[in-house]
């Protein structure tokens, strides 16, 4: 008798989960899907306008431990992109720089929820929540030339760097959301996570002008390349052309100030996501 007790009571988990309901059913986690927008700010967008907002989708999976904490896995894809037109700034749109990249994210996140949170009782169908996380992403900005050209920034060094850029970056996403379930097996989400990031070069930008010629006025080897229908003539390359597109006047000078090395660029996610519950059922606790 002692023995089947024993039994029952570690097959049943009484006083083992705080999370146990009359019904006997667990929350145990989720996996779903999530769409968006993303927005970036950084050296182009120094006010965080919301100009240009791009699509952005992913999947996750969520594991619940207890009512309050969860650990969520997501991959993602989203696009960025700005433009130094939207600018109320004068040398920024003098400046005239614009860029587009496709992201994709992997990141862990905890997840903090303010309420308990079961899809299968009445008292607990909604929480507001927290999440921190930590995630690596890799991007490659891109923008058009006059001739409509789309053209990848990173291997072009535009400004004079030594070494390419890594287009790969860790970020730290941390954000609010509220989840609801609209019925015992399915639940439904909005979330806003704001991504700080590693690298300054999200957009191409960072430090300052190389400029077309150097400190003793020869020409930037980085930036000419020889006229294939003139021998002794030289034309800007592709890196010449897009290291300074200002318009009004040639802002491209030498040392002169290009972006703000100083501040890291960053992105923002608001999503809606659609999740299905994995759940299980043990014994309920004796009254």
């Amino acid at each position: 008798m002692k023995s089947t007790i024993i039994l029952l009571a570690i097959v049943c988990g009484i006083g083992f989960n705080a999370q146990a309901q009359k019904d006997g059913n667990f929350h145990q986690g989720e996996f779903g899907v999530s769409f968006g927008l993303a927005n970036y700010f950084g050296d182009l967008n120094t006010r965080s306008g919301l100009n240009e907002p791009k699509p952005s989708a992913g999947l996750f999976f969520r594991k619940q431990f207890g009512n309050y904490v969860g650990m969520r896995v997501s991959a993602r894809y989203a696009q960025l992109g700005y433009s130094d037109k939207y600018s109320k700034n004068e040398y920024q749109k003098t400046r005239n720089l614009d860029f587009k990249s496709d992201i994709f994210e992997f990141v862990v996140q905890g997840d903090f929820n303010f309420f308990t949170y079961n899809p299968k009782d009445l008292n607990y169908l909604f929480t507001p929540y927290v999440t921190l996380g930590l995630g690596v992403f890799s991007f490659n900005p891109y923008t058009f030339t006059d001739a409509g050209e789309k053209t990848y920034l990173s291997p072009l060094l535009t400004e004079g760097q030594n070494t390419q850029y890594n287009t790969m970056a860790l970020c730290v996403p941390f954000g609010v959301g509220f989840k609801y379930a609209i019925s015992p097996k399915t639940n439904l989400n909005f979330e806003i996570v704001h991504r700080f990031t590693t690298t300054d070069y999200l957009d191409d930008v960072s430090t300052q002008y190389a400029g077309l010629y150097l400190a003793d006025g020869s020409r930037n080897p980085n930036f000419w390349e020889p006229d294939p229908n003139n021998q002794t003539a030289y034309i800007l390359s592709a890196a010449g052309q897009l290291q300074d597109r200002s318009e009004g006047q040639i802002l491209g000078t030498k040392g002169r100030q290009r972006g703000w090395s100083k501040q890291k660029d960053q992105y923002i996610m608001a999503e809606i996501g659609l999740s299905f519950n994995i759940s299980t059922y043990r014994c309920p606790t004796a009254y």
